[in-house]
C-alpha cells in the first residue's frame, strides 16, 4: 500500500511542519482502513522532507504490515 499525503514545502523540500502517525492514520481511514495511532511505527521520527519512507504498522502481535509513506509538496 502506498499512501500520498501533501504538506507545504518550502523551495528546497523541506516541509513546514511535519507529518506524523496522526496524518497516516487519518489517511489510511480514508481509504477504510481502522487503524489506531499506536500502531504506526516511525523508526525515523517524524517525516519532515518530501520523498517516500517505508513505515511498519503493527496489526497483532508479531504481525506487521510495510507500507510505503510518499510526502508530497505543496508550493505556497
Amino acid at each position: 500500500l502506498m499512501l500520498q499525503i501533501s504538506q507545504k514545502t518550502s523551495s528546497d523540500g523541506k516541509l513546514f511542519g511535519s507529518v506524523t502517525s496522526t496524518n497516516i492514520v487519518e489517511a489510511l481511514k480514508e481509504q477504510g482502513f481502522d487503524i489506531e495511532k499506536s500502531m504506526i511505527r516511525m523508526p525515523q521520527g517524524q517525516l519532515k522532507q518530501v520523498g517516500d519512507y517505508p513505515i511498519k504498522v503493527a496489526l497483532y502481535g508479531d504481525i506487521s504490515a510495510q507500507i510505503t509513506v510518499s510526502v508530497l509538496g505543496e508550493a505556497m
